[in-house]
């Protein structure tokens, strides 16, 4: 139906006659002569319709935003003075002859050129027209090159882009299963995948050696800016292979992808432990574009006379640190009040400060309600932060964990309020997990998941568990977790201790895992892999805020589709089939309850 898209129309095409299809992005009435912006997926064209051609002109005459219009015209240089150098086909202009009405259009919720006057639920209930604006357009567009190019990047490295079942049994991964009914097994229930991770093991016992899939995973949890209850991944698995060898093959095909899509050359990526990131950034996906570290400090005020610091100080969870900013005396007490408050979403109950103002004046040049309680320590306090005349430094004390997430949240937000990045992209590779982490109760859960391989034998893994390091490693890029992996592992004897350690005894463990542990009986090389979220890497690359804006069709924050509605209620006779009966709600009576 047409010979052109819009955004194609140039000068090279001058004096020739093209034939358009698209909507109407904007209508004009300039003295008789008609003006249609025409927009398609690949960009807007201007259309000049005058009343030499009657019909045509009648036509564009009752032409309305977003009908769909098919136009022949000539392509002309624009007149002097009326070109749009800043816009693609901005030289240029076509002189229609034909315009036909492929189909008109109700008025559309909001003009697509003032959706940011519009609140997102309005745009997300009829996303097919937020979907229509160039900006999304060039997202998706995005989202599909990054994809093309990790396939390619993938296939030439020997991976086979292979299925893995949607419909599969519930195992415990860490979050809540989206549970399916079975109609031909009463009672009995699928769930959606929260990764592949199962069967892509299985596939490298069963001898495939790469493996990769763009996989819909599904996991029912609280949602927030980077999560949504369906997401993507790109799974990536390989047998044979250590540490180094999953990383490296990630790490070339992240370069390569910035290169191909953005011209960003991506540096190698420095590696750090999982402890020295939580050490000097208090994150295990530290933002390495921000200059602020946090410094330990427990040791200066174990003998302070000040409890909030000396109590976590000398508590064996404890922590006390520092963190000092550059410049950070210009804080009015507004802002540090603001900060305060912040912190406290963390947990921490409360953030002292001290503004350097003239160091050489000793305490008479330091400002803060604290310092009177630490006076002879605080020289060797400025000594081992660095401090200057101008800074400020916030302290965190409490619980190890309180302040790693308190103070490093801070650094993050201090970081974008006052601009201080240094670099446009910043990665690394985060390594030497935990093998463990402790719950509320005290017992011991996996930190990634029971399948990662430990750094230690299975006698000492019994021996120590809380101190025993995983062979897992994250790809952090900015202060965004992009991927993370493990080698796994490939023997029972492993697996069995690490489920004892986990109290997944013997009958449990078959009764959730029993197709796993079976297949490691038959020759199960060592293998390990890692999985990218597709969403967070789009959204990163395309410089959105939420991964909502890339994604098609999102959910809301309450894991809800707008537009279809969905979930929602189904006939009695669906439930019926399912073998499955609804809770009557109770009604509230006259007491009130």
């Amino acid at each position: 139906m047409r010979s052109h898209y819009c955004g194609q129309l140039n000068e090279t095409l001058v004096d020739q006659t093209v034939t358009v299809c698209g909507w109407v992005h904007r209508r004009r009435d300039h003295g008789g002569v008609i003006f249609l912006d025409m927009r398609d997926r690949d960009g807007i064209a201007q259309f000049v319709v005058d009343p030499d051609t009657a019909d045509a002109f009648a036509t564009a005459d009752r032409a309305r935003s977003e009908y769909v219009l098919r136009i022949t015209g000539r392509v002309r240089l624009r007149p002097e003075g009326t070109q749009n150098p800043n816009m693609p086909t901005g030289m240029i202009e076509i002189l229609a002859k034909d315009v036909e009405v492929l189909n008109t259009a109700a008025t559309p919720p909001f003009q697509l050129d003032e959706h940011g006057k519009v609140g997102e639920e309005v745009r997300l209930k009829h996303r097919y027209i937020d979907l229509r604006r160039p900006d999304m357009i060039e997202k998706l567009r995005l989202r599909s090159r990054i994809s093309h190019s990790v396939r390619a990047f993938l296939e030439n490295e020997g991976f086979l882009d292979i299925e893995t079942p949607v419909l599969t049994r519930a195992t415990p991964e860490g979050a809540r299963d989206y549970l399916v009914p079975s109609r031909t097994h009463a009672g009995e229930f699928f769930a959606l995948p929260q990764s592949p991770q199962l069967f892509k093991q299985l596939l490298m016992v069963a001898g495939f050696d790469r493996y990769y899939q763009i996989a819909k995973c599904f996991r029912d949890e609280d949602l927030r800016a980077d999560r949504q209850p369906e997401f993507t991944q790109i799974d990536i698995e390989a047998s044979f292979v250590e540490e180094s060898d999953i990383m490296g093959i990630a790490e070339s095909m992240i370069q390569k992808l910035f290169k191909e899509v953005l011209d960003v050359e991506l540096p190698d990526f420095p590696r750090m432990t999982w402890q020295e990131a939580m050490d000097r950034f208090g994150s295990d996906k530290p933002d390495l574009r921000i200059p602020l570290e946090l410094t330990d400090i427990d040791d200066l005020m174990k003998q302070v006379d000040f409890k909030v610091f000396s109590g976590p100080a000398n508590a064996e969870d404890g922590r006390v640190a520092a963190l000092k900013v550059r410049g950070g005396a210009s804080l009015s007490r507004k802002e540090i009040d603001e900060y305060t408050k912040f912190v406290g979403i963390y947990g921490a109950k409360g953030l002292a400060w001290i503004k350097v103002n003239e160091r050489a004046k000793g305490l008479e040049g330091l400002q803060s309600p604290i310092v009177k309680f630490m006076e002879n320590v605080v020289e060797e306090l400025l000594d081992r932060v660095g401090a200057e005349d101008g800074d400020i430094i916030f302290f965190g004390a409490d619980k190890t964990q309180i302040v790693n997430e308190a103070i490093g949240a801070l650094r993050v937000k201090l970081g974008a309020d006052l601009e201080l990045y240094t670099q446009a992209w910043a990665p690394l590779w985060v390594v030497d997990f935990p093998m463990f982490e402790t719950d509320g109760s005290g017992r011991l859960s996996p930190l990634h998941h029971p399948f990662t391989a430990p750094s230690c034998s299975p006698e000492e893994l019994k021996a120590d568990p809380a101190k025993a390091l995983s062979r897992a490693y994250d790809m952090v890029l900015n202060g965004t977790e992009l991927g993370g992996g493990s080698i796994r592992i490939h023997d029972q004897t492993m697996q069995r201790s690490v489920f004892e350690i986990l109290g997944i005894g013997e009958e449990d463990a078959q009764e959730k895992f029993g197709f796993l542990l079976d297949a490691l009986q038959y020759g199960a090389p060592p293998h390990g892999g890692l999985a990218f979220g597709l969403d967070r890497l789009v959204m990163l690359m395309a410089g959105a805020k939420t991964i909502r804006e890339v994604i098609a069709f999102p959910k809301t924050q309450s894991a809800a589709c707008l537009m279809t509605d969905a979930p929602g209620e189904v006939s009695a006779e669906q439930l019926k089939e399912l073998n499955i009966r609804l809770r009557q709600k109770a009604k509230a009576d006259t007491a009130g309850e």
